[in-house]
Formats: C-alpha cells, structure tokens, sequence
C-alpha cells in the first residue's frame, strides 16, 4: 500500500535528518523532493500546493533549523499534514466506527460507483462488516438489470458472508424493485440493507438518471461512493461528478492494498468534503477496514499501524486462548507444542509481510530481508513441530541426535534446520524467564 508514495516520502526526510541540523537549503531541496514524490503519485496539482504550504509554514513557525531534533520534528509536521489531507484531526484519533446506524431498521444503503470500481463486492464487505462489527443482519439487493451477472455475483458473496439475499426481479422497474425489497427487509426484520447499483464505464445522463431514480425511491440512510483508488485522480473527479448531481455521504476506496500511488487517498477528502468511511484492501469479503486517517498516515511514513494489528488480534484470537498462553509462558511451562498453538494463532492476522508492515519501521524491516521468505519458514518450523511425537513437542530435551534425524526426514528438512529450531527455541525460553522475573506476564495478563 503507497510503497513508491512511502519510499519517495522518506527518502529526503532520512536526508534532511543526517548530521543533526537542517539548513534552508536541504530543507527547500526536501521540499521539492516531497513535491515530485506526490505529484508522480498522482495527487491532484490543488492538493500538492496546499499540502506544500503547510508543511513549509509549520517548518517555519516552528524554527525547524534551530531544532534539536529537526529531523523528527519534520517527520511529525509531514504526519500532522497528511493526517490532515486524510480527513482527521492531528492529536486527535478518529472513531471506531466510520458511522453509526441512528435510523429505525430496515437501515437502507446505496452504493454507487462506476463499472468496475469493486461496488458488489464492496456490498458484501460492507454487509460482512455490520453483521460483526454491529452485530445486525444484513440483506444484499441487487439492482443492476443491465449486467445479468452481477446479481449471480451478489448471490455468491451474499452466501460467502452467510447474509441475507434479496432475489430482485430484474424485470421489474428500478423503483418497483427497491420498494420490494425494502417490504421484504421489514418481513424478514432485517437490521441493514445494502442495494448494489448499475455503472458505467463513464458517467452520462442515463447513469446519473438511473442513481437518482432508485435514491429518490430508496430514501436511504447513506450514499456511499465506491472508488477504484487505482485510477488517481480519476476517481476524484468522479466522486465530484456524482457528488453534483446526487447528494453523498461518504467514500469506500477500493484496491488500496494494491495502489502503490496513493493519490485518490490523499485527494478526496481535500476536493470533495466528503469522508472516506471504509478501505478494501483485499479480494476476500472480510478484506474491508475502517478508515483512519492518522493510522494510514502512521503507515505512509512507516511508523506502523498497532492500533489496527491489535484489533485484528482481538477478532483472531479469544482472550481464553491468548491468557493460556501468557499463563504458561510466565509459568516456563511453554513447550514446542504451544509455540507451533502460537504460530497458527499469527496465521490468523494475515501474512507475516502484513503483520511487519504493521509495526513501526516494518517497511523497512522488509526490504532488508528480501530474499528471505518468511512465509516459507513458517511452514518450514511446523513441519519440523508436526514431525515430532507429542512427547518431543513436551519436552524438546529429549531430543538426541537420532530423534532429530528422523525428524529432519520426516519434515522434509535437514538436520541443522531442527537444531537452528531448537536453539532458537531455547533462547525464547531464557527470554521468557527473564520477562517471568520481571513479572512482565503477570503486568500483561491483568490489562
């Protein structure tokens, strides 16, 4: 997500930093430098200069070169800017919930977008997000009677996420069918529905005239915009289109675990006043994350994003699970049985490369251990653990030299791998013994 923005970014903040003071000349070059880096990530040329303007007046208010510590002083003014242009409050974090549902139920939700900016699937990323987060039940509708296949696709997503489907009549007129399917939310009592619109490949009256007509029958709660953040400005100038002709409630950005760029990100909030809600960040319906503009911003500038990581944890992991473990690493109870328990409990929150980009300096964690597959290793260590009796994964004492070969044959690996394992193992325990003493544990386990 926005690695080339991150990269470009950082580089002449890194610069500007050595050597413990900033002249006006390094400090104009950073500048410039920042201006390219936004500009080729096709932010909007309004964005840039405000953005530019900002960044230089806090600079300078704040007597940047005479700072003891310019460089961190310059990170924390950028931060404060683009948490800014992200749509937040520097110092202060965003709510939980990107919005709350205050109406009387059936809630109803229209998603708009052009063809191809992810609208049905966000529907059911959408849905997925208010059955657990808000603990309501949801129906999909689908009301695009020009591409057949979009109600199929709905149909699939509706039963992935187990919600409710409503089966529209795509003969029907667009009014008559969202009047349907609003009677049957009311039959079924259903919390939240959420109506997948038609698009286009470009926006013309017939678009526009469909939108209103299904809004002005639907009289919905929310609409939200659903934007392909792939497409930079593009999308901006969409949003502004729809925006005009109907009234929006906010922004889903599409894609952003693919977008290298960032620039629909940073440009929509500042050009259209309109609040980005959610972001999907990959294919699958569980994909969706509210957006905080202080935790991507925190990412953007590879400071991490705990926050999120620990409220992925928190839905991963039950507390039971995660206090048994605690319990018996302060207890120097834990064995090779309960690091692999550990393991499959991180398999949980995403990839190993996710989890890193997550903590502060990860990004660049990463691109030093390129090469290695950690992914790989992974799979390597549970192997190894599958391979041994469960008495071994008890008590690795009992490991001699024959027990590890066959273990080594067993998992498909070589000898110094279990014994790389072992000892890696063994330091975790002196570690743990340490943190016990300390009674770090006991600390923990009462939060």
């Amino acid at each position: 997500m926005f690695d080339n923005l991150r990269e470009r970014i950082l580089g002449p903040i890194r610069n500007l930093g050595k050597g413990g003071r900033i002249t006006e000349e390094s400090l104009q070059e950073a500048m410039k430098e920042i201006r390219r880096a936004l500009l080729e990530a096709d932010v909007h040329f309004k964005v840039v200069k405000e953005f530019l303007e900002q960044v230089q007046k806090e600079a300078l208010g704040q007597e940047l070169i005479k700072n003891v510590n310019p460089g961190q002083q310059f990170v924390k003014i950028v931060y404060d800017a683009l948490v800014k242009f992200l749509g937040g409050t520097p110092g202060e974090s965003a709510p939980s919930a990107p919005f709350e549902l205050r109406a009387a139920p059936p809630v109803p939700i229209l998603l708009v977008g052009l063809q191809g900016s992810g609208k049905t699937t966000s529907a059911a990323k959408l849905g997925l997000y208010f059955k657990k987060k808000e603990k309501k039940s949801v129906m999909l509708v689908p009301c695009d009677p020009r591409r057949p296949a979009a109600k199929e696709q709905l149909r699939i997503l509706a039963k992935q996420a187990d919600l409710g489907f409503y089966e529209s009549d795509l003969t029907k007129s667009l009014t008559q069918i969202v009047k349907d399917a609003m009677e049957e939310a009311r039959r079924r009592v259903v919390d939240v529905v959420i109506v997948d619109t038609a698009g286009r490949l470009a926006i013309d009256d017939e678009l526009m005239n469909e939108v209103a007509e299904v809004r002005s029958a639907l009289n919905p709660y929310a609409t939200i915009f659903v934007a392909d953040s792939m497409t930079g400005q593009d999308a901006v100038n969409v949003a502004q289109a729809f925006h005009a002709k109907t009234p929006l409630s906010g922004v889903v950005l599409t894609k952003l675990d693919g977008d290298a760029r960032g620039g629909a990100a940073l440009s929509i909030k500042f050009l259209t006043g309109l609040p980005i809600l959610f972001m999907g960040i990959g294919e699958g319906v569980g994909a969706l994350e509210p957006f905080h503009p202080d935790r991507l911003a925190s990412r953007i500038l590879d400071m991490g994003d705990v926050l999120t990581l620990v409220e992925k944890a928190q839905e991963a992991i039950s507390e039971d699970e995660a206090r048994a473990s605690m319990g018996k690493m302060s207890k120097g109870e834990f064995s090779l049985e309960d690091f692999l328990g550990q393991m499959r409990m991180m398999k949980k929150l995403g990839s190993m490369e996710g989890i890193m980009k997550m903590l502060p300096g990860g990004n660049q964690m990463m691109s030093q251990l390129q090469g290695v597959n950690a992914e790989g290793e992974m799979k390597k260590t549970e192997a190894i653990i599958l391979s041994m009796t469960n008495q071994e994964r008890r008590n690795h004492k009992i490991l001699n030299g024959q027990r590890r070969l066959r273990i080594a044959k067993g998992s498909g690996t070589q000898v110094s791998d279990v014994n790389r394992l072992i000892s890696k193992f063994e330091d975790a325990q002196r570690m743990m013994a340490q943190f016990s003493k300390m009674g770090i544990f006991k600390k923990m386990m009462k939060l």
